[in-house]
């Protein structure tokens, strides 16, 4: 079954925004194996959104079209969708309803907000489609069916049009399917993608059913093991063989076997484990490692101190690391990464302590420690490792390769106590 995606929207097509949700959407549909071959965006012009949605409808089995249905003049996605479908717009008497309410909330939490007049056009749908609630906004989202085509309309604000595919969509589009898709992913840090494809080559030429596929991510490789069978019990039991002989393979580095967890996630569960408290000391990284920690559920109940030490003053006076081991070694060396590592355990009475001091460029660099050159010391429970890394790309590029070796480095200790 093909599954098509149109973004609606001028302001992507200008650069203004960044279309995410066929990004994300294109991942939901690899899931439950969908074939997708096309993606278009169209700007706010009505021959050209009936041009393309025409073409898509034609061409695959399900179209999925996001944005476009506002209540503003220019929000004609299921306007155009509907006219090219041949379905009529009527009012859904419950969804006007609902939107009532929300205009009541509206203006008993701020009398000067109200709901104008055209905001009740997101009240009319289509002729016999599938009305799918908007938990998030004041758009619903639709689903029309016709001659064995599917139109799915979603609001454009991902944080509407997420939990409206996650909690409904997913479901009706795994309905739909003639067999169970089920897909696991085992995600790898601290060995590159070649390394990772190399080590499973023979599982590559020999797959059928269930199969694997690569993507690379910086500092990490995820592996995506999709099987289909009758049931979901059916494809689960083909994935497990293949899931373990991934983890015999690749033991320790693999940190996780499901798409929603993530490094950080991983390395708040081993202080947990362990039931140690963390501390960071970030130089180049400029707290960055400390925002993947606290995106974390729970980091709270391990994560205790950052500092943020970007000059030699902050480092001396918050680290306690030495007058003379920034004069003799400098800020980007073994020993001052060791001492921020040590000063930071001290500080903050933790049991862990991560650090990181590094050239992030584009200038600061020379021939003997050229930008890129980072340096990380790790300290659990008063023992302390440093290692020296070399990074290459622009100054993001760079900050972000350092903060996920950072994390697989910080793993890598906590894993060895």
């Amino acid at each position: 079954m093909t599954v098509e995606l149109v973004a609606v929207g001028t302001e992507i097509l200008l650069g203004n925004i960044v279309n995410t949700n066929s990004a994300y959407l294109a991942r939901e549909c690899a899931k439950l194996g969908l074939s997708m071959y096309y993606q278009a965006v169209v700007g706010d012009n009505p021959d050209r959104m009936r041009e393309v949605i025409r073409t898509a409808l034609e061409r695959s089995d399900i179209v999925i079209l996001c944005g476009g249905l506002g209540p503003t003049q220019d929000d004609l996605t299921k306007e155009i969708t509907a006219e090219v479908m041949g379905a009529p717009l009527i009012e859904d008497a419950r969804w006007k309803g609902i939107l009532e309410e929300m205009i009541n909330a509206y203006q008993k939490n701020d009398p000067r907000r109200r709901f104008t007049a055209n905001n009740y056009k997101q009240a009319m749908v289509p002729e016999g489609a599938i009305v799918v609630d908007n938990r998030n906004g004041t758009a619903p989202g639709l689903i029309l069916e016709k001659n064995g085509k599917t139109a799915i309309l979603l609001p454009g604000p991902p944080n509407e049009l997420i939990p409206m595919f996650r909690d409904d969509i997913f479901a009706y589009l795994r309905n739909r399917l003639p067999e169970t898709i089920i897909s696991k992913m085992v995600k790898i840090t601290g060995i590159g993608e070649s390394q990772v494809a190399e080590e499973i080559q023979d599982l590559f030429e020999a797959q059928e059913n269930p199969t694997i596929a690569t993507y690379a991510k910086t500092g990490e490789v995820h592996l995506r093991v999709t099987a289909r069978g009758k049931s979901e019990e059916e494809c689960l039991a083909l994935i497990s063989p293949m899931v373990q002989e991934l983890h015999r393979r690749f033991g320790n580095t693999i940190f996780a076997d499901e798409e929603e967890q993530t490094l950080e996630g991983d390395v708040v569960r081993l202080l947990k484990e362990k039931g140690f408290r963390l501390s960071l000391a970030e130089s180049c990284t400029g707290g960055a490692i400390a925002a993947r920690i606290v995106n974390v559920p729970g980091a709270s109940e391990v994560f205790t101190h950052g500092f943020i030490t970007y000059s030699n003053e902050a480092k001396v006076q918050c680290l306690g690391v030495s007058s003379r081991t920034l004069e003799s070694f400098g800020a980007v060396s073994e020993e001052c990464a060791a001492e921020m590592a040590k000063g930071c355990l001290s500080a903050a009475g933790t049991e862990a302590a991560l650090s990181v001091t590094g050239i992030a460029g584009p200038s600061g660099g020379s021939d003997s420690k050229p930008v890129g050159t980072v340096f990380m010391a790790c300290a659990v429970q008063g023992e302390c490792r440093v290692k020296e890394y070399h990074f290459s790309g622009n100054r993001a590029k760079i900050r972000e390769q350092t903060t996920v070796r950072a994390l697989t480095f910080l793993r890598e200790c906590l894993l060895e106590r």
